[in-house]
């Protein structure tokens, strides 16, 4: 376990980066996407890059001190350091990786989502990145939980459909896949690469739209992170959605392409 300084601009600014992965007793699920992705997200906030190296042995050393679980959660920040006051990045700056590991179990059956007033800002470009300042998702996620569902969904500043509080959002009409554009102020999800991939392999048409909240209207969805896969949404603000065949595909086919 890292010792973070109270100087740390991760802890007072909320600077820096993170990547859950999932850990499958003996993978690190989808890697090298993740880090790539960390990497990205580095060249946005003007960060170095950390070496991969010592990017997977913090994975590794995390995941012993939690005993090695068969299945676990395994995040890893990438803080911009420590820095003097103020909002001013030091220069060079001096970024500090932690890691932490938690064993999980996988979850099944479909989840419930309700649509939460908390926005996620599309024109910032920090709503494509997973970065250490998440208080819109924490929020959007008590709200949800406050109205008795599991998740959130979340719309941008445009009242456009964006995601849920921690993952990415698709819907299904007459065989056609959509999910939100990037544009939306939605999270490059590894998963949602990993469908929309399976969408082209099964033959099935995907597009990423801008879409408000009544092009959803009672259709079959679900949503994608590193943790669950794909997982099927039972109701919307309290209104039992359509099922679709095509989700248990997706979610099979997400599967056998992670081995």
């Amino acid at each position: 376990m890292t010792d973070i300084p109270i100087d740390d601009r991760g802890f007072t600014l909320g600077h820096g980066l993170f990547e859950t992965v999932l850990w499958t007793g003996g993978d690190l699920a989808h890697w090298d996407a993740h880090v790539q992705r960390l990497e990205r997200g580095c060249r946005t906030l003007g960060l170095p890059t950390p070496d991969r190296a010592g990017f997977h042995t913090a994975a590794m050393a995390a995941l012993a001190d939690a005993g090695t679980p068969a299945r676990a959660a395994v995040r890893l920040s990438w803080s911009a350091g420590s820095g003097g006051r103020g909002l001013d990045v030091p220069q060079p700056p001096t970024p500090r990786l932690s890691a932490i590991a938690t064993a999980i179990d996988a979850v099944s059956g479909p989840v419930s989502l309700a649509t939460a007033r908390v926005r996620r800002n599309d024109r910032s470009p920090t709503s494509r990145l997973k970065t250490l300042s998440y208080l819109d998702n924490v929020l959007a996620r008590a709200e949800a939980r406050a109205a008795g569902a599991d998740e959130a969904l979340m719309l941008n500043t445009a009242g456009e459909i964006a995601c849920a509080a921690a993952a990415n959002v698709f819907w299904i009409r007459h065989d056609v896949v959509f999910t939100p554009d990037l544009d939306c102020g939605v999270l490059d999800g590894i998963m949602r690469r990993e469908v929309i991939a399976a969408c082209h392999h099964l033959g099935l048409q995907v597009e990423e739209v801008y879409a408000n909240p009544g092009r959803l209207a009672g259709a079959p969805m679900f949503i994608t992170n590193s943790l669950v896969g794909v997982r099927a949404v039972a109701s919307l603000d309290g209104q039992a959605l359509l099922t679709s065949r095509w989700v248990a595909a997706l979610a099979r086919a997400v599967r056998s392409g992670s081995k």
